[in-house]
């Protein structure tokens, strides 16, 4: 009998039937199962081919604007940037959109090819260099920013693979050079470096850009405390001035003495920021800000302030004035002496030096120097502008750094800086920080620090009114606006001495004396004498009839009527005072 076969089935390893297991799970119908992976891969691939698809469309419609960015600056995409308008909504600073070249070098079949025809149709191109950035390996460089439209058609003809444009945003300022040490300038990336183009970046632009919050145009416009009429008026009044008197620089600035603002600011020789080039000549910094002169005569305003502030001394106390002063080795002069004692009213209409070192003098060292530092002379002003320089003040003031700085040598000061200064002492006695932005009165007295009493206000008014009646700011008198002013004829230091045939000359007016609303500065670096100046050179002969030049040009546009017939400063402003004498 033959004994029945066994067959043995192999047994299937452990490890393959977790994995039938876990693909195929136990009683499942294969095929089913197998459709349904079928299924789901279709769908997948279908899903990834239409990312790619509205991808490509996408990059063929708009252009590859968001992989073209870059973090290095080279590569990086200019963002926008908020308009700037002045006070009355006209444009300062704006953006519009620029076609700029680019290539893709892992794109490019033909390098040589390439850098032939591009240099052909843009010769301002530099051959190596843009055959050098085609030969790379990166995926994006920059050939040229900021083509014109006639270009961007020329090249796109050419039909170069590898060889875009991307549509930047590119900052322009409609009113070239008008304001452009106020509004600076930006880069080839339009980012700000200098102005207030550079304080919008430090203030959070920069930082929305880099979060990608600012690519756009919604931003809310930046408006300044400026107007562009005035500043108009105010640099073409310079010019000529600057032609007039061949003098080697010319500034100015329009301040609102209740508020701080800066209504126009002008510094020659500027430059058009639309041409960065020029903004990098050392001789057209802001004079204004960034410079730091010794002022002359106008800080006679600020010595006699802070005799009469303290009650040692009225307008009628006396000073000898009868000949030079000496101290030690030095001695101190006047341009016209007196030959007597003069009152403190003279020691301002005569613009005496002797007596402002006497009134200096007779306060004491320390109170002086104490008075300038309240008065915010002897620190570096700070504004919206980044440009500034602190001032050259003495290391050790000794009394005769007090008899120099009296009449405004020995200390050198930023022009605005001072300006901040007599602002206090004619606007009721107020320090008020200057800005370029625009500001509310009530704004600024929440900002504004008492430094000097009302009736020394109403004094110091008083003399600036005088001064322009019978003194050195006569030339300056614009009939109908009453204004007060103070004149400044610093001799510049040449060879490590002072020269008296160059110098500094400044004016300071306020307008209306009897109630300030704007004070004016002018200011004219090394004017030569004329025939009609009889060869003089002081500010009286230049400075002063610039400003009043201006004055007549800028009064109406600021909204100030004119008016006739009025009395005399003693009767309209010292008689107003509480501490008249």
């Amino acid at each position: 009998m033959t004994e029945p076969v066994t067959i043995r089935v192999p047994t299937e390893p452990w490890r393959r039937r977790l994995i039938r297991s876990l693909l195929y799970g136990n009683n499942v119908d294969r095929v089913a199962k197998a459709r349904a992976r079928v299924g789901f891969a279709m769908i997948a691939f279908a899903v990834v081919y239409a990312v790619i698809g509205i991808r490509l469309a996408t990059i063929a419609m708009v252009g590859d604007s968001h992989s073209a960015r870059r973090s290095g600056s080279q590569d990086a995409v200019a963002t926008a940037r908020p308009d700037i308008l002045d006070r009355n909504g006209a444009i300062l600073a704006t953006d519009v959109k620029s076609p700029s070249l680019f290539g893709e070098p892992r794109r490019i079949i033909d390098k040589d090819e390439a850098v032939e025809l591009l240099t052909a149709t843009l010769p301002d191109l530099d051959t190596i260099e843009v055959r050098d950035r085609l030969s790379s390996k990166k995926g994006f460089v920059w050939l040229k920013r900021e083509i014109t439209p006639q270009q961007q058609q020329e090249i796109r003809r050419l039909g170069i693979p590898g060889i875009g444009f991307l549509r930047e945003n590119r900052r322009i300022y409609p009113s070239g050079p008008a304001v452009s040490h106020l509004i600076g300038l930006v880069n080839i990336d339009n980012q700000g470096i200098a102005g207030i183009e550079k304080w919008l970046d430090s203030n959070g632009l920069a930082d929305l850009h880099r979060a990608g919050f600012a690519s756009d145009r919604l931003q809310q416009p930046v408006e300044l405390a400026i107007d562009l009429r005035v500043e108009h008026a105010l640099r073409d009044e310079l010019l000529k001035a600057q032609e007039k008197y061949k003098a080697k620089a010319a500034s100015g600035l329009v301040s609102n003495v209740r508020t701080g603002e800066i209504v126009a600011m002008v510094s020659l020789p500027d430059f058009d920021p639309n041409n960065p080039r020029e903004a990098h000549d050392p001789d057209r910094i802001n004079r204004l800000t960034t410079g730091v002169y010794e002022m002359g005569s106008t800080f006679k305003t600020l010595t006699l302030a802070m005799a009469l502030d303290t009650g040692k001394a009225n307008l009628n106390t006396l000073y000898d004035a009868r000949g030079a002063m000496r101290y030690g080795k030095f001695a101190i002069h006047d341009t016209h002496p007196a030959g007597r004692a003069i009152t403190l009213s003279e020691v301002f209409t005569l613009s005496s030096n002797v007596g402002a070192a006497r009134v200096a003098l007779s306060q004491g060292v320390e109170a002086h120097r104490a008075f300038l530092k309240k008065l915010g002379q002897l620190d570096r002003l700070r504004t919206e502008l980044p440009e500034s320089t602190a001032p050259i003040v003495p290391k050790r003031w000794g009394e005769l750094n007090t008899v120099t700085i009296s009449f405004g040598h020995g200390i050198a000061v930023a022009p605005l800086q001072a300006v901040m200064g007599i602002n206090a002492v004619i606007n009721g006695g107020y320090l008020i920080p200057p800005t370029f932005l625009k500001r509310t009165e009530q704004e600024a007295l929440a900002l504004a620090k008492r430094v000097v009493r009302k009736e020394t206000s109403d004094k110091i008014r008083y003399l600036m009114r005088l001064n322009a009646e019978v003194g050195t700011a006569k030339q300056a008198d614009v009939k109908g606006y009453y204004i007060g002013g103070k004149t400044g004829t610093a001799e510049k230091v040449v060879n490590g001495r002072y020269s008296k045939k160059q110098v500094l000359n400044s004016f300071t007016a306020i307008l209306p004396a009897d109630n300030p609303q704007y004070q004016l500065l002018v200011m004219l670096d090394e004017p030569k004498g004329l025939p009609e100046t009889h060869g003089f050179i002081t500010s009286g002969w230049n400075a002063v009839p610039t400003g009043g030049k201006v004055i007549a040009r800028i009064a109406p546009l600021l909204g100030l009527e004119p008016r006739f017939d009025l009395p005399p400063s003693e009767r309209l402003i010292l008689a107003a005072s509480r501490g008249t004498p």
